[in-house]
């Protein structure tokens, strides 16, 4: 099976020679150059200057992938002064800056018609991602202010996802023009190591109306949704359901989520991710103590085991080496 074959198979779950192995995301810089200072002779792959994504899965032999990310900013829209600084406080500032956001076109259609060619081909799967309803405000409105704005500034939120929403939309139609994506995902980061930023309450009356506007589009094309959101999702698996979403990843194990417990309570729900990153240093021993420990899940169905964050840099080239030929042996 192709890997697009694989990932089809997958989210209809249906018979698949094996399941998906992928990283899906990107490797740590660091874990890079670690990585290429090891290797004797460097390959081109590893060097600085020559690293794609697309290539290194390649290089490890992993099913290729293709992720576009969309921009919800145009070029010389003006940036924050550091991360989770806000760039606007107030609907007067959000409208001044209203003409730099939201591209149109905001996807290139010869580079998207390019890889569903090549798709059909055998080659890579392709897969996309939206800023979510969580994400994308608080971008705009910098960490602190954007968890104050949904008491102070409700007006502000509801106008900034209003547009957000229509913008996905149209995306949607932008990227099925020539083809169908394997699967989607929302970039969110709504939780932390204790669980959600937010509360239930909020979510339902901020993030869960504008979701219900855009995850019936996607349903409609037959594209897997996913939510990404680091730290502890546990309790906010639910509220995501209610919102049309249908996985979540990456299940990070130093957060405690517990990926039986959230199967046997969601039995139709999708789960990627879950392998501990922080064993993966310590050698063969210990990581297949860790797909062991993961067997179960992976018997279950519907949970495709990954790196539950990115590679980091204290992983050496064997270890990972080492990580792959497992993952092959618990994913077959």
């Amino acid at each position: 099976m192709t890997s697009h074959q694989r990932f089809q198979a997958f989210f209809q779950r249906q018979p698949l020679d094996r399941l998906p192995r992928i990283e899906w995301a990107t490797w740590w810089d660091k874990t890079l150059n670690r990585w290429a200072a090891e290797a004797n002779p460097c390959p081109e792959v590893l060097q600085p200057g020559h690293r794609v994504e697309e290539d290194i899965h390649a290089f490890w032999g992993l099913d290729p992938l293709r992720q576009l990310w969309v921009s919800h900013k145009k070029p010389r829209c003006p940036a924050p002064a550091h991360h989770g600084a806000p760039l606007v406080s107030t609907l007067q500032e959000y409208t001044a800056l209203r003409p730099f956001l939201f591209p149109e076109p905001a996807v290139d259609q010869e580079k998207l018609k390019r890889w569903y060619l090549e798709r059909e081909a055998g080659g890579p799967a392709v897969w996309f991602t939206l800023e979510g309803f969580f994400w994308f405000p608080r971008q705009l409105l910098g960490i602190e202010n954007h968890l104050l704005a949904f008491y102070d500034e409700p007006e502000l939120m509801n106008q900034i996802n209003a547009d957000l929403t229509a913008f996905h939309l149209r995306v949607i139609d932008e990227v099925c023009l020539h083809g169908t994506p394997d699967f989607m995902t929302f970039a969110e980061d709504m939780s932390y190591n204790l669980g959600p930023m937010i509360s239930q309450e909020c979510f339902r009356e901020f993030l869960t109306p504008w979701y219900l506007k855009v995850t019936p589009a996607l349903k409609e094309r037959g594209i897997p949704i996913i939510v990404d959101s680091d730290g502890d999702i546990t309790r906010a698996v639910p509220w995501f359901i209610e919102a049309g979403v249908e996985g979540i990843l990456p299940l990070e194990c130093q957060s405690g989520v517990d990926v039986f417990a959230l199967q046997q309570t969601y039995p139709d729900f999708f789960f990627l991710g879950g392998f501990d990153k922080l064993v993966m240093k310590l050698g063969e021993t210990a990581m297949r103590r860790e797909f062991e420990r993961l067997r179960p899940a992976i018997q279950r169905g519907s949970f495709l085991p990954s790196v539950d964050h990115q590679t980091p840099p204290d992983v050496s080239m064997e270890n990972y080496r080492i990580y792959l030929r497992l993952l092959e042996e618990f994913t077959l």
